[in-house]
């Protein structure tokens, strides 16, 4: 169980990576349990400012693990199961995380990006949410998450047609903010991530959390809360640290105090 999800520390960032290359990084309750926790850990160190999740060339993770999740089980077995809070524990992570996807992202798999903070991919991945192909639905945010990123009607285009989406088209509905090219997505990823990570730590995940919050929350309660926050950072060793670097035009070092 130890191998299917492997993690490489690379500070201030840290890789961790589905590896189910025989299923395609299929996911079942055993993988998101490894998820979850080594994101846990990994958002408990604060050596650690940034995280990519990512799977390999061929797939981020091409949807659930069918054969072991779905053939036996009942609509009381699936109620009663503890994938929900596996995904939760994955959505609670502060620290930011970038979606690094090669390959298929499917069903879970897309469901699993999107919970991240920001999704970038190879010009090769393939997006989706197939799951009317089986006779049921998008069961970890796909219907909810999805008309938040792209709108209601490309939502439903993707998720009622169970069709694929390539790069670009996924760029084009908003879905991706950046496509890379097949031989250095990874490392461009893990730029991306450094990029973030060299920024002020209590900023950023003040402002991941507001953005996250602005998804279900009125626009005034989101202004009231993006004051106090921005008010708030004002106390911090950071924000010193950041305006006397500008003012005196040199690069900032952040302490995330």
């Amino acid at each position: 169980m130890a191998d299917i999800v492997l993690v490489v520390r690379e500070e201030p960032i840290a890789v961790v990576q589905l590896n189910r290359p025989e299923v395609l990084n299929a996911l079942n309750a055993e993988v998101l349990e490894m998820v979850a926790t080594r994101l846990e850990e990994l958002d408990a160190d604060d050596r650690i400012r940034c995280i990519v999740l990512t799977g390999n060339e061929k797939a981020f993770a091409a949807g659930a693990d069918i054969k072991k999740q779905f053939i036996d089980a009942s609509a009381i077995s699936m109620l009663e199961d503890s994938l929900p809070g596996l995904w939760q524990r994955v959505a609670r992570i502060k620290t930011p995380i970038v979606a690094a996807v090669s390959g298929f992202a499917l069903g879970g798999g897309c469901e699993l990006a999107m919970i991240c903070d920001l999704i970038v991919c190879s010009e090769t991945a393939q997006f989706g949410q197939p799951e009317v192909n089986l006779g049921i639905i998008p069961g970890a945010g796909g219907t909810q998450r999805l008309p938040r990123a792209v709108g209601k009607y490309v939502a439903n285009d993707l998720i009622l047609t169970g069709r694929f989406i390539k790069a670009e088209e996924a760029r084009a509905i908003g879905l991706v903010s950046r496509i890379f090219p097949a031989a250095t997505w990874l490392e461009d990823a893990k730029a991306v991530a450094r990029t973030i990570a060299a920024k002020a730590p209590i900023a950023v995940r003040l402002a991941k959390e507001l953005v996250n919050a602005a998804q279900s929350q009125p626009l005034e309660s989101g202004l009231l809360h993006e004051r106090k926050s921005f008010a708030l950072l004002f106390a911090t060793d950071d924000k010193r640290e950041g305006v006397d670097a500008f003012v005196n035009k040199r690069k900032p070092t952040f302490t995330g105090r």
